[in-house]
């Protein structure tokens, strides 16, 4: 493992980690000298973007509180589980404390102001106007705590004839033009798989939270970030919109293939698995024909610019696909590596735990669960030299630190009790 990889991993699982030390998860923040260490963060958002955002910010420090419904978090029990614990939910909601309140009664809404007086950022995803009719506005908590940031993450954002819709990552696939261009030229608009909107913009949102925060601090005062799924998502997809705009053009749907160069596609080798090639510099796809013994293909005048090359494909695919079929996948991308060429295996998950790039990273981690013992997956997504992230402990068990949390806001054993008796955590 290299160095950069095991400063990430530092506490992680390790034999020093507090999860491996105590065998339970901690109730403590992260270390003081972690990146975002003393930012206080209020996560109330479920399914997916808001709570993911939550949990890059816990990874480098964040000192994050989920609130959930007294009836539990819905990802609790979406995709698979282990003798009944969510298993998504672990990942998703690792590094944070998690208390139970019940936001739509008084008793919850007075309880949640409190929180927000020492609170950094909330982070929430209820449809437009809900936290206003629980007098739980921006206008209402930035009176109590004016440095507040207010992070709204919706399908359709806070604004607009569609703000008040149900939003969901899949219709950000769809409205995007992400699912336009995916797929086969002779199939249908194709959905990803898994939450790609959502993750693509809960990566934005924690940005968003920084910027705010950074702003914070020459001004003094928090703001809204009003984030709509449907935008990140369109903004990783390129030049579409000033393609549109200047040529009128809209981009096809053409498989693996790109228009804008050629060899790109996934192939198949002798032993059945699979490759993907790609030849986005000009340099490298001179390589990948002469190592598949088609160098005169490099001669034609039409070679020498992507887009040419992208409306040659066919021909292009039979050379390199037919080389490859004749080859197992070790062979073919050793050979690629040895000609400096860009290949990569196409993976699944098993294969992603036993590759040595990805161990040699630490890009999965192994962490003690208080339900499941021993778990493994992703790791903090980026290094940092200094002050790294780490996970700390996977997802808690529902209302584990309710009484801790709700203690240091002045709730004492008997309205604990009797909030408990009446619903509200």
């Amino acid at each position: 493992m290299t160095e950069s990889a095991s400063a990430r991993q530092a506490g992680s699982g390790s034999e020093e980690g507090p999860a491996a030390a105590t065998g339970t998860q901690p109730t403590g923040g992260a270390t003081a000298g972690a990146a975002l260490a003393g930012v206080k963060v209020l996560d109330i958002a479920t399914l997916f973007a808001g709570p993911l955002a939550a949990t890059l910010l816990a990874d480098y420090g964040a000192d994050v509180t989920k609130v959930e419904h007294p009836r539990g978090d819905p990802v609790r029990s979406h995709g698979a589980s282990k003798d009944g614990v969510g298993l998504w939910w672990k990942m998703l909601s690792r590094n944070k404390k998690a208390i139970t309140l019940y936001l739509g009664s008084p008793e919850g809404q007075d309880i949640f102001r409190r929180m927000v007086a020492d609170a950094d950022v909330v982070i929430e995803n209820f449809r437009p106007g809900t936290l206003e009719r629980w007098g739980l506005g921006y206008e209402e908590l930035s009176a109590i705590n004016p440095r507040l940031v207010l992070a709204r993450v919706t399908g359709f954002g806070q604004l607009g004839p569609y703000a008040s819709r149900p939003g969901f990552g899949t219709l950000a696939e769809a409205m995007s033009g992400f699912a336009a261009i995916t797929g086969e030229p002779d199939g249908p608009p194709t959905l990803p798989p898994f939450g790609l909107a959502d993750g693509i913009s809960a990566l934005t949102a924690a940005f968003g939270i920084m910027a705010a925060l950074r702003a914070r601090d020459r001004t003094g005062r928090g703001q809204v970030l009003d984030l709509a799924i449907i935008e990140p998502m369109l903004t990783v997809l390129g030049p579409q919109a000033i393609t549109y705009d200047q040529l009128g053009q809209l981009q096809q749907r053409t498989g693996n293939r790109s228009a804008n160069n050629a060899p790109r596609n996934t192939y198949r080798t002798k032993d059945g698995r699979w490759v993907a090639v790609s030849t986005s510099a000009q340099s490298v796809a001179e390589r990948v024909m002469r190592l598949v013994g088609r160098p005169e293909y490099v001669d034609e005048p039409w070679f020498a610019s992507g887009g040419e090359r992208a409306r040659h494909a066919d021909e292009l695919d039979e050379a390199v696909g037919s080389w490859i079929a004749e080859r197992t996948r070790e062979e073919v991308v050793a050979a690629f590596e040895e000609a400096q060429a860009a290949i990569a295996p196409v993976y699944d998950v098993s294969d992603i735990f036993e590759d040595p790039q990805f161990q040699a990273l630490g890009t999965l981690t192994t962490v003690e669960d208080e339900e499941l013992g021993p778990v493994t997956f992703q790791n903090v997504p980026f290094r940092l030299s200094e002050t790294p992230g780490e996970v700390r402990w996977p997802g808690p068990r529902k209302g584990r630190d309710t009484a801790e949390i709700l203690g240091t806001h002045g709730v004492g054993a008997e309205e604990l009790a009797a909030l408990r008796e009446r619903g509200v955590i």
